[in-house]
Parts: C-alpha cells; sequence; structure tokens
C-alpha cells in the first residue's frame, strides 16, 4: 500500500513548469514555482570541526540582500549539538522546511526556515534512518508532493558503495526503501537524485561508500584496492513506479545531475569525479536514453576533481567548480553535445559548491567538501564567497571567512526569502514537527 500510494503522489504530478530562475543547486522541480524575486538569506549546512567553536555541525544563516545594512554577514546560527559531517539538504515541497543530514552519524535535521526566515529553527531529529531504512549517509534531499526522496551513500552493514533511497512523509515518518540496481549492469551505488517529471524520468548517480569517503583523501588516493571501490554508472528509472529501467555506463564516479532548465529541453549534464568529463544523457534516435562522454574539465592527469555543477536558466551556460585547483569554470552548453570552456578563475585554494543567484547575476562558492578530504595547512580556506556576474568576468563581492568566525567547515547552500507569509498551515506544520 505504501508504495501504491508513493504512485499515486507521483503520478498526479506529471508536468510541473520549471520557473524562469537559476540552479540553486540540487532543487526538486515540484517547488521551482515557490522560487521568485530577490534572495534574502543564505543557508550553509556547516561541517563541525573540533576545537572550533562550540565543535558541533550547524545551520549558518547569511543576509545576502545587497540592499540590507547587514548584507554579506552572518546573521545567526543553529547547532544541532553533534558533529556528524553536515554535507547536503533539501526543502520540503512548500519550501517551509529544510532536511539536512549527517554522513558519518546518518542524523537528520528538520529546521523550520518558513516562520521566520531570518532566524531557522530545529523543529525535529530523525536519527532512525540506519535502523528504518538499512542505509548511511543520507546525502541527497529532494522534494516530492508531500514526500521527501532520500538518496543515501553507503549501507549499514559493510558502509560500502552498495547502497538505496528511502522516501519519507514530510512529517518525518519512513514510507519506503528503493535499493539501487546490482543487476543488469547495476553497480548498486549512489549519490545525487534529477527528475524531470513531464518525461517521467529519474536519474540517479554514483559515488562511494562511507569507508572511503571517511578516510583521509591522500591515503585513500594511495590505496588501489580503494579507489576501486567508486561507481561508475549512472540509472533511468521509471518515476511513477520507481523502478530502475536502464543502468547507463559513465565511468569515474558521476556526481552531481542537471537536467535543463530550459522548457523544452529533454537532456541532463553530469560531471565525473575522477575523470573530469562532461556526460551529457539524452535520447537518441530511437528514443533509448544513452549517456555520452562530451567534454573534458582540466587536466584529468592532475585530478582537478568536479565537484558541484550549476545550470543557467536558458540551459545554455553550465557552472563547474573543481576543488583541487580552487577554480570555478564556465562552460557555454548552446550545443549540449560539444560544450565549450569559456572562462575559469581560481577562486579559492579549494572549492566546492557552487550556486547561482535566483536571476543569475550572481554566484556564491563555498569551500568544503569532506572533512577528511579538505586541504591541509594555509590551503585549508573555510569561506562563502559571493561574485558578480555580468557575462565576461567574475568580480569577487564579498568573503565570509567560517574559520575566522569559528563557524567550522561551509559546504552546501540555500536560499531563503524574507517575503514568505506565514499561514496558519505552516504554523500548525511546526507544531506538529516539533511534536507539540
Amino acid at each position: 500500500m505504501r508504495l501504491s500510494l508513493l504512485a499515486t503522489v507521483v503520478l498526479g504530478v506529471t508536468a510541473v513548469p520549471l520557473a524562469a530562475r537559476a540552479d540553486e543547486t540540487c532543487n526538486s522541480p515540484y517547488m521551482s514555482g515557490l522560487i521568485k524575486g530577490q534572495e534574502d538569506f543564505l543557508y550553509v549546512w556547516t561541517l563541525g570541526e573540533k576545537g572550533v567553536g562550540d565543535g558541533f555541525d550547524k545551520l549558518v544563516t547569511m543576509d545576502v540582500n545587497p540592499a540590507s545594512k547587514k548584507f554579506g554577514r552572518v546573521i545567526g546560527h543553529v547547532s544541532v549539538g553533534k558533529r556528524g559531517e553536515a554535507h547536503h539538504m533539501g526543502f520540503t515541497d512548500d519550501r517551509r522546511f529544510l532536511w539536512a543530514g549527517g554522513l558519518d552519524d546518518s542524523k537528520i535535521y528538520v529546521f523550520d526556515v518558513h516562520t521566520n526566515p531570518a532566524k531557522p529553527k530545529l523543529v525535529k531529529t530523525i536519527d532512525d534512518f540506519a535502523k528504518r531504512s538499512g542505509l548511511v549517509g543520507p546525502h541527497t534531499f529532494y522534494a516530492l508532493p508531500g514526500r521527501m526522496l532520500i538518496g543515501a551513500l553507503s549501507n549499514d552493514k559493510d558502509r560500502g558503495g552498495v547502497t538505496g533511497m528511502a522516501v519519507y512523509n514530510t512529517k518525518g515518518d519512513f514510507i519506503a526503501k528503493h535499493a539501487m540496481p546490482t543487476t543488469n549492469g547495476g553497480d548498486g551505488y549512489g549519490y545525487d537524485i534529477a527528475i524531470n517529471p513531464s518525461k517521467n524520468a529519474m536519474l540517479t548517480s554514483s559515488f562511494t561508500g562511507a569507508v572511503n569517503y571517511m578516510t583521509d583523501l591522500g591515503k585513500l588516493i594511495k590505496d588501489p584496492a580503494a579507489m576501486k571501490q567508486f561507481g561508475n554508472t549512472m540509472v533511468m528509472w521509471n518515476l511513477k513506479s520507481m523502478q530502475p529501467e536502464k543502468v547507463l555506463n559513465v565511468p569515474g564516479a558521476p556526481l552531481e545531475i542537471r537536467w535543463s532548465l530550459n522548457e523544452g529541453d529533454e537532456w541532463a549534464i553530469t560531471a565525473t569525479a575522477l575523470t573530469s568529463k562532461i556526460w551529457l544523457v539524452k535520447k537518441d534516435a530511437s528514443g533509448a536514453w544513452q549517456a555520452k562522454d562530451v567534454a573534458t574539465i582540466g587536466d584529468p592527469a592532475k585530478v582537478p576533481l568536479p565537484v558541484d555543477l550549476s545550470i543557467t536558466a536558458d540551459g545554455k551556460g553550465l557552472w563547474v567548480n573543481t576543488f583541487m585547483d580552487g577554480t570555478t569554470h564556465y562552460f557555454d552548453i548552446s550545443n549540449p553535445e560539444a560544450p565549450k570552456e569559456t572562462y575559469s578563475k581560481r577562486t579559492g585554494s579549494q572549492v566546492n559548491m557552487v550556486s547561482q543567484s535566483w536571476d543569475g547575476k550572481r554566484l556564491y562558492v563555498s569551500s568544503s567538501l569532506l572533512a577528511n578530504w579538505d586541504k591541509k595547512g594555509a590551503d585549508d580556506e573555510q569561506f562563502v564567497k559571493l561574485f558578480a556576474w555580468d557575462g565576461k568576468e567574475l568580480k569577487e563581492t564579498f568573503k565570509v571567512d567560517f574559520a575566522k568566525l569559528k563557524l567550522g567547515r561551509a559546504h552546501h547552500m540555500k536560499f531563503g526569502a524574507a517575503g514568505a507569509k506565514v499561514s496558519a498551515d505552516a504554523r500548525q506544520g511546526a507544531a506538529r514537527l516539533a511534536g507539540r
């Protein structure tokens, strides 16, 4: 019954209009219509660091409205009282609550960001994710109508790369688990999730298990056996049935997935971390989904490690951050079959996440990847930077030093808006999540 209920929910929304906004990173199309105007706040999910501040993971709030007197400043933070390798987060379909996870302890935190967007409040902690799903390392939080789809990186048996996805309702109740395929070419690995409702298509990508991502990067790279434990596939799923339909061979750990935001486009882009390639996922002349290597990012021999992507609203431009060389790249993808790098800038000693402002005129960059993968010494910068983009050049607008402020390691970013109205339903939802 639970699986059929989920299918009914997804079936009820077969086409979702995409808002004419830039890619905020890892957003579900089911809430794209709620994105409008100027972002006022930047929420940063931050890894705690032992001996730095309280040492715990926290949600940091920054004021990012240029008209504000506090523009470019941290205006608050909520500590979760634990250090569990904070990594990614995602909004519910109504954008009222923000779910955030820990890759090490597998705890999930739900923040109310609607009642007072300037002051998020922790209203629920889900601490039985592994027990209920058999998975660990909740990574991608992807909104479905009335549901949250969570892509995990590992499992609680051997903490290897074979994993799956879990479905929760927005109250925080576990509903179902979907295993990543291990037959017909599937390697069982998982990472990102991206949905195109109009094509009844859901794409997943693949990374590595907890044993690897919790190991020091320098040690990991020197271990040939460990380096073989990375995913080399993407999976095309039937969204309505939540069943895998085709396994695509994409060697080198394909990470973030972005469907083109241009209405009518029917293709997606990913980048492979270990081989520094851009791959295009598109139907061929016969109507079958295929994955194709279409461009190279940097010099693969130097392992630039492409990590995050952000696609422009018109589907013609792609931002790519490469962690090891601290570079932000821009590709012209007006012809997605042949992307061309037209601009690059070193934006830090190490850079990870990249998110465009809602109007596409600004670019936010954060620094941290994983606690054990970040650089050492002077290169271990921890920041959030904002750049203005005029179509030709990135110009730094501000830099917030998270290390200096003792806030930890800045990773994933999401936007908030002050103009959101507080409804009775929102208050009731907050109270329900808080258990009142």
